[in-house]
Order: structure tokens, then sequence, then C-alpha cells
């Protein structure tokens, strides 16, 4: 028992890189931490970390050992967390990143009903849109808006829901525009728009109806990265923003956005559960499932 607990303590330091951000998230002193690595690598007879004051790497004996206990902690850490799922009393701190979008136009009901249903998980929840490292730092899982990350090639992405868009404007802004009753009139409009690029100028962007679709042009004066604040240049009457119903609800039922070309949508984004594996605690894997099941009927 002793040696898979000092298997863990290692793990966490090689997937760090780092005495101290592993201690952190051991919660232990980091002298307790360093003696007991210097006490497992007595024990094999190895050196498995090179220290300096500025960095710790992985000997060539640590970086064979690192791949193997990896599997081996996380299959021990599994099997003991099944046990909760019999008696469905799940918990421990779930730590999730997602953008503030995502989280306060979406998830704030979700998350309510979730922390009900789960009474002994904690939660950690920091709502960013960067991309964080989920192999050094300290979260189970990243919630992310648009196409799943490419690399690094180890992340796993689970595709948890599907958000249609369509395109709103305040009533004043309609008033002083051109006319606005077919896609292609989209070109003498001004459009802001959230996207993970951020860029200015003309867009090709497609419109649906149905089994019917339509490429337009539109010149885009807005790029930013936040929904959010997309919504609220529309409202101030700035251009035409594209969001979902639930988005632009209340400023719907304020009358500050009327939805626009009301018959089309843009292709509907993508949101992602992103994790380092696919051996999850039950907190994280009750979390997905249950987004998933929300969100799917969002």
């Amino acid at each position: 028992m002793e040696l898979l607990s000092y298997m863990r303590l290692f793990v966490e330091v090689a997937r760090t890189r780092s005495f101290r951000r592993a201690a952190e998230a051991l919660d232990m002193p980091n002298s307790t931490l360093s003696r007991h690595i210097a006490e497992l690598e007595k024990t094999i007879g190895l050196r498995l970390l090179h220290r300096s004051t500025r960095k710790v790497e992985l000997t060539e004996a640590g970086d064979v050992y690192f791949k193997r206990c990896q599997s081996i902690v996380e299959e021990a850490r599994i099997a003991h967390e099944s046990l909760l799922d019999v008696v469905e009393r799940p918990s421990g701190t779930l730590r999730v990143s997602m953008p503030a979008d995502l989280a306060t136009g979406y998830l704030a009901p979700i998350l309510a009903d979730f922390a009900t249903t789960y009474p002994l998980i904690a939660f950690e929840f920091d709502l960013t849109p960067r991309r964080i490292d989920l192999q050094a730092d300290p979260f189970d899982l990243a919630l992310r808006i648009g196409p799943p990350p490419t690399a690094p090639s180890m992340l796993v992405a689970r595709q948890i829901a599907l958000l249609p868009r369509y395109l709103y404007a305040a009533p004043g802004y309609l008033k002083k525009a051109p006319p606005l009753t077919v896609p292609d009139d989209l070109r003498h409009h001004v459009m802001c728009i959230a996207q993970g690029t951020l860029r200015q100028g003309d867009v090709v962007r497609t419109l649906y109806r149905g089994d019917e679709s339509v490429e337009v042009t539109t010149p885009t004066r807005f790029a930013m990265n936040s929904v959010g604040l997309t919504r609220s240049l529309a409202a101030h009457g700035v251009g035409i923003a594209a969001m979902d119903t639930e988005l632009a609800r209340d400023d719907v039922d304020l009358g500050r956005l009327v939805r626009v070309l009301p018959e089309w949508s843009l292709s509907p984004v993508q949101v992602h559960a992103i994790t380092e594996t696919r051996l999850l605690p039950a907190r994280t894997r009750l979390f997905i499932e249950f987004l998933k099941a929300r969100l799917g009927n969002a």
C-alpha cells in the first residue's frame, strides 16, 4: 500500500514537473513530498528525477516508470471511487475550466441542480476561455465552445451539445439600417461576431433554412471572443449579433432585441467536455453525463 501511495506522489510530480505545484495539488508540505520521492528512489535503486532550482525533469528511468505508474495509479483511483457509485454518493472536489458566457448563459441552473443531486461534491470553477494544460493544471475537465482540440493527441473530447445560432438586432438599429428581408441583405449590415479567431473584414457565412443553404459575404466590424459582449453591443444598436435563443431571451422579452431573418439560422456551435483520460472518477463522469442530458435538450 505504501508503494502505491509513493507512486501516486511521483505521478503528480512527474505530471506537473514541479514539487511545489504537486505539493499544492496533494495538499502536503513540499519537504514531505520531496522526502517520500527520495524514499521511493531509494527503494527502487534508481534516480527518477533530475532536480534543479528552476525545474524538475524525468530521467530515462523516470520516464519509463511514469508511463507505467500513471495507468496503475489511475486504475487504483477509479477502482476506489467506483465504490461510491454503488451507494450513489460520489464526493470530492470537481475542478472545471469553462468560458464565462457558457457558465452564466446556460449552466448556472444546471450546476445548481447537479449540486443538489450530489451534495457531497465540492466545486472549483475557473471561468476562462484560455487554453489550459490538463496535464499540468489541476483541472478534472475543460468545457469548450467550438471544434474539439487537435493537440495534444492524448486529450479526450466528448461532444455534449450543439447550440443553435440565430440573428438578432435592436429595433432602433433596424429602423436606421438598410432593409433586411433576405440573407443577401446582410452584405449591407454591421455584424458583431464572437469567434475563436479574432478578425475583422469580410467573412463568408452560411445560413440554413431546412435543407436549403446560402452563402453570404458579410462585413464584420466587431470581432470578439465573448457572446455576452456581442449581445450587449447588439442591444445598444451597434449591429447584428448571432446567438442562441436562450442567451437572447431576456433582451427579447424586454424589447431590446428582435430576431431577424427568423426562418434562417447559422450553423450550430459545438460544446465539448475535454479530459486528459478516458478513465474518469465518478464525479467527473456523472457531471459530463448530467450536462449532456440537460444541454442536449437546450
